[in-house]
């Protein structure tokens, strides 16, 4: 048997997973940047237990990496933050560069936050 924090972080890790793969290698510039932001945002919040996913495109690391007018999307170009819950528990998580490679970490398990009693 599996507990609500359990539940909620295998969740986030679902999500991140499906983010990262679905849309690494996507073609993006810097006039492109903020529609993906969204459309990364949106796909991943269709996913039962989300609460909210927010996706920056960092634009001064897109910029000196475009070559013919746009690159390819990679986790050092973006940093994600997530909120996912289940039951009672609510979990935040953070997707940013730590030496060379995009980490995506659990910032916080809180329980008794979400009061929908799934």
């Amino acid at each position: 048997m599996t507990t609500d924090a359990q539940e909620a972080c295998f969740e986030a890790g679902i999500k991140f997973g499906s983010l990262y793969h679905q849309f690494a290698g996507t073609p993006v510039s810097p006039a492109s940047a903020r529609s993906l932001e969204r459309a990364m945002a949106e796909a991943i919040e269709n996913q039962p237990h989300c609460e909210a996913v927010d996706v920056t495109i960092l634009d001064d690391r897109l910029a000196a990496a475009i070559d013919h007018g746009y690159t390819e999307l990679t986790g050092r170009f973006m940093e994600v933050e997530m909120r996912v819950a289940y039951g009672d528990v609510r979990v935040r998580t953070r997707m940013e560069m730590e030496d060379g490679y995009p980490l995506m970490r659990l910032v916080a398990v809180e329980a008794g936050t979400t009061g929908d009693g799934e």
